[in-house]
């Protein structure tokens, strides 16, 4: 339930339970604009993260893939077909056919990682989840998983700003390992479509993450702690209402990945 659907009784409830979870976990707990606010804007586009970031946030999940030629771009399917103009995976297609495709909606552009970067390049203090969408073997070998991490890293590394944190985030855990081996001290995320546990936690710290992404549902107190207690940072998705949210705050979670950024941040001023 969104605040806009709340009544009296409701939102004097939801700002009670707010108001009782303590004032450093309010602060802590990083809202991540999932995909720029994939249920607010057009999912991936500048126009989301430029209108998050200019309202406020400072946490941003986006999607990394790799062309036909080996420019890294922002797409979240394994195709073009559900967002853009385009047919068929990127992975097929080159760069300057990109530049040639637009999004379903209002025709913005096709998102390039540089453009992506150089947007945050002046913009110290945010924090920044970059997934790898490398799962599909078919679309991604063994060998260009590796050629991937390694122009990823590059392009990353000397757009990352002092006072940022960029963290290299997958389901695959192929590319976990690879960012690991090229920098051991980079933050990396591994992403479950399942609650947080201890075999999750254990599988986590093998692949050298120093952080975690689970889902909200399902997940315990239990869990996030022994996550902390391992030294791993806690993301937790989906966020696509304000009971996520507080479900968050209340789980102790260090990371809340929200479909609606703006709507929480309109959400947490009205029950100051």
């Amino acid at each position: 339930m969104q605040i806009r659907g709340c009544g009296v009784a409701v939102l004097f409830l939801l700002g009670t339970l707010f108001c009782s979870i303590p004032v450093s976990a309010q602060e802590s707990t990083i809202i991540l604009a999932h995909r720029g606010g994939a249920f607010e804007f057009e999912e991936n586009t500048m126009e989301g993260f430029r209108a998050c970031y200019d309202q406020g946030i400072r946490g941003f999940e986006t999607d990394i893939r790799m062309t036909k030629d080996g420019a890294l771009v922002i797409l979240h399917d394994d195709s073009l077909d559900r967002t853009h103009t385009g047919t068929g995976p990127v992975e097929e297609k080159t760069a300057a056919e990109l530049k040639e495709i637009r999004t379903k909606k209002k025709g913005q552009t096709f998102l390039f990682l540089e453009e992506f970067l150089e947007y945050f390049n002046d913009k110290p203090g945010v924090y920044i989840e970059l997934e790898m969408k490398t799962s599909n073997k078919k679309l991604y070998s063994d060998d260009r998983v590796q050629e991937y991490c390694r122009k990823l890293y590059q392009t990353v590394e000397s757009l990352r700003p002092e006072g940022s944190t960029y963290v290299y985030s997958s389901f695959d855990e192929r590319p976990i390992r690879a960012i690991h081996h090229l920098d051991a001290k980079a933050p990396v995320s591994y992403i479950a479509g399942k609650p947080c546990s201890t075999e999750f936690i254990e599988k986590a710290k093998a692949l050298g993450a120093d952080r975690i992404a689970c889902r909200l549902d399902g997940t315990s107190r239990t869990a996030v702690l022994e996550a902390h207690q391992a030294g791993l940072k806690v993301n937790g998705w989906p966020g696509r209402s304000s009971q996520d949210y507080l479900l968050a705050l209340g789980l102790g979670i260090d990371v809340h990945c929200t479909d609606i950024p703006l709507e929480i941040l309109k959400w947490k001023k009205r029950l100051e």
